[in-house]
């Protein structure tokens, strides 16, 4: 690891090295916007760019790490909006509802979707495996006793997906349709295939 710049205060590991950059990358996003790149981070830590490309090979990917970092914060402020919603369907909805217009205004997880930052990859990326976990967590933050409406592993499984793939449809072509519209079109579409599967 290189010592100079860091302010004087060189990492004592990557793992040090990777928290800083995305300290400073969350406040660039905070100081600049969208604007943010590498050069800014690198700047901010007093760092050349090529110390941080040694981390992260672009700005997407510094990005995508910032945005990763705050998914649990993002997820916290669903859980809180979801804790009524008992109903699997309705549970399912909602937190669609809630997704979507928390990634509108979001800083961090919203920024890699919005706009320049938003790429094949990152639409992608989505049903991966870190999508899928993203999925269970958040369904495993709503207040739906899965099992007792008879929704057991499988069940479970088809219906991350469903989150993870009207998300990425959403997300690639919102319709700009205000919360009650976009909560019935999701009743329609995602609901009725939950209901079907709890039935």
């Amino acid at each position: 690891m290189r010592t100079h710049g860091w302010g004087g205060n060189p990492p004592v590991d990557d793992e040090e090295a990777v928290a800083r950059i995305l300290a400073a990358t969350r406040e660039c996003i905070d100081e600049t916007g969208p604007a943010t790149s590498l050069a800014d981070v690198a700047r901010q830590l007093g760092v050349t760019r090529q110390t941080v490309y040694r981390y992260f090979p672009s700005t997407g990917d510094l990005l995508a790490a910032t945005a990763m970092g705050a998914v649990g914060g993002l997820l916290d402020r669903v859980a809180a909006e979801l804790a009524d919603y008992t109903r699997p369907d309705e549970a399912v909805v909602k937190g669609l509802v809630v997704v979507m217009s928390a990634l509108a205004n979001d800083d961090y997880v919203g920024l890699v979707l919005r706009g320049d930052q938003l790429s094949l990859p990152v639409v992608g990326d989505f049903t991966s495996e870190v999508g899928q976990g993203f999925a269970r967590e958040m369904m495993g933050r709503m207040a739906v006793d899965w099992p007792s409406w008879g929704l057991g592993e499988r069940q479970l499984a088809d219906i991350s997906e469903i989150i993870l793939r009207t998300l990425q449809s959403l997300v690639l072509d919102d319709g700009k349709r205000d919360r009650a519209d976009l909560a019935a079109f999701l009743d329609r579409w995602a609901g009725a295939a939950i209901r079907e599967m709890s039935s």
